[in-house]
């Protein structure tokens, strides 16, 4: 079926249905350009999501990340990263192969209707003329016909009549033949212009408006053809991408599947697993032993003396203890971790120190491989002077040199507290256990066991966790008031600094290396050695910055061999 034999009449018809097929492909192009915004939003909003839940670096969040459903859960959020990733290229696809690709065509489409529907104008204007002129030659024969009749007339009336000259008859035929002539003339050409006429007619109908309609026949076609290949498109598009989304999809639900639980218990005992040994039974305080000193000055001089060096009586000097204690807990909360990580409980100690000489060992390999580059590259500046300055790579060696051995000697000072922990040093005596200098430092009191801190507390009672730690609120100017009310203790004996210690904390001391002093109170097992300097300056060191000497004869002291 064409256009051309079927719709040869219909040219005002067919104008509106090709301007209504090009607005149809403009309204597809307008819904696709609006699907590709959607796209673009919402893989935007999929990705803002997605960095809004991510792990951020050096925070809390990044050491929890180690359980497996933390791992599922970033896993998840990379996973919903890729996916918002398919719908931009679904968006970028749908511009490119479909948007612009149409938009192109549309254009051409205008200006080839535009083309074919000037032509047919100009055809229809050339048919209209030819029709007038064809009604200009029909008119004018018909008008010289309608005189020659007259003429003819009136020369037969003046033929007939005797009263007319013969010169007026003859000049009456004269006419009629002159209008019988134009007559005869207008006929001919009426004859010409309608065989002229008819030809164009033919032309027009018949091979140039069927041309012009054919060719909006297949423009339309093609604009058809083309709607149905970018449909086909725009599902093809959506297609290609259903696989990675797919793979997404699956990504999530292998890491949904990875989740272990018993794993993460398992981190959750080596995250938190502090290394004491639960405590003992409590020892029973008998009070009544006040009441059995007598009544001598003798015996009451004794008994104060007893007092005072009995583990099992609880004392003033006990009391200091637990004040100090909780003090330089909240203090260590606030400040900077020891290089030695004392503050940490035995086995979380351990896997800190334990990374520490990991670290150390790989900036180690890295050291010793550049310094392997460095020499290769000496050797041949060397043999070749002109590539380069051997003794400019000579002092850079020198320089990777001095940073391997300081890196070494770290790697040996952490490696000497990992083995103090982990026990892989012999067993030495109390004497030699504080001059190795390497097992306690000044925050060493965060690693007390409960029993120190249920025998430290002035009420006796116990106190396990930091949440409650952090409760209990100690008035300094309460425990300053008692040690101007008590009496000064007795020296139980001397001790000698191993090393320097600055005593910023409050309850501590500072000392120097090689400095004497008196020992008041025993280390309890906590770590520290209260001394004295003299009468008005006391304190707290830690008992493995200093050698002790107590005196064999001081009741309840004990000697450090």
């Amino acid at each position: 079926m064409s256009w051309g034999t079927e719709l040869w009449d219909q040219f005002d018809n067919l104008e509106k249905h090709t301007q209504w097929g090009i607005e149809v492909l403009e309204k597809y192009i307008k819904f696709v350009k609006e699907r590709t915004e959607i796209e673009i939003g919402y893989a935007k909003q999929l990705r803002n999501l997605s960095k809004k839940y991510q792990t951020k670096k050096n925070s809390k969040e990044e050491e929890e990340s180690k359980y497996t459903s933390c791992k599922a859960f970033q896993t998840t959020l990379n996973e919903m990263n890729d996916y918002a990733g398919q719908h931009e290229v679904i968006s970028e696809n749908m511009t490119s192969q479909i948007t612009a690709e149409l938009t192109r065509f549309v254009q051409e489409l205008k200006q080839e209707r535009k083309s074919h529907f000037h032509e047919g104008r100009k055809a229809q204007q050339h048919i209209e003329t030819c029709w007038k002129q064809l009604e200009a030659s029909k008119r004018r024969f018909e008008r010289d016909c309608k005189e020659a009749e007259r003429a003819q007339q009136y020369f037969e009336r003046m033929d007939a009549d005797i009263n007319v000259t013969k010169a007026d008859v003859e000049k009456a035929r004269q006419q009629a033949q002159i209008r019988h002539q134009m007559s005869d003339d207008s006929k001919g050409e009426y004859s010409s212009v309608l065989q002229k006429f008819n030809r164009e007619q033919n032309d027009h109908y018949y091979t140039h408006i069927p041309g012009i309609f054919q060719k909006l026949q297949d423009m339309e076609e093609r604009r058809i053809g083309r709607m149905s290949d970018s449909l086909k498109t725009y599902a093809e598009i959506d297609r290609q991408v259903v696989p990675i989304i797919g793979k997404c999809l699956d990504g999530i639900t292998k890491s949904a599947e990875s989740i272990n639980g018993k794993q993460d218990s398992q981190m959750v005992i080596e995250s938190f697993k502090s290394g004491f040994e639960p405590p003992g039974d409590v020892d029973f305080e008998d009070f009544t032993q006040s009441m059995k000193r007598t009544v001598s000055d003798n015996s009451l001089t004794n008994t104060k003396a007893d007092g005072k060096s009995d583990a099992k009586v609880p004392s003033k000097s006990r009391g200091k203890l637990w004040p100090f204690i909780k003090k330089n807990k909240l203090s260590l909360k606030l400040g900077a971790t020891p290089e030695d990580f004392s503050n940490l409980p035995p086995e979380q100690r351990r896997k800190k120190l334990q990374q520490k000489v990991d670290e150390l060992n790989k900036d180690i390999q890295k050291e010793i491989d550049q310094r392997d580059a460095l020499t290769k590259m000496k050797d041949v500046y060397t043999k070749n002077p002109q590539m380069g300055d051997a003794a400019s790579v000579g002092q850079k060696l020198a320089e990777i040199g001095h940073n391997i051995e300081k890196l070494r000697f770290e790697v040996q000072k952490f490696e000497g507290w990992l083995a103090e922990v982990e026990g892989r040093l012999p067993v030495r005596n109390d004497n030699s256990r504080r001059q190795s200098g390497l097992y306690e430092t000044q925050n060493t009191t965060t690693a007390n066991n409960c029993a120190q801190d249920r025998e430290s507390s002035p009420d006796g009672s116990y106190t396990e966790d930091q949440s409650q730690e952090t409760e209990v609120k100690v008035t300094p100017t309460e425990f300053d008031d008692d040690f101007d009310d008590e009496e000064p203790l007795p020296t139980i004996g001397t001790c000698k600094a191993l090393y320097p210690f600055s005593g910023e904390n409050e309850g501590t001391i500072s000392v120097a290396e090689g400095e004497v002093l008196n020992v008041i109170e025993e280390d309890k097992g906590d770590g520290w050695t209260r001394i004295r300097r003299n009468e008005d300056e006391e304190g707290y060191v830690p008992t493995s910055y200093i050698e002790v000497y107590l005196d064999r004869n001081a009741k309840g002291a004990m000697t450090y061999i």
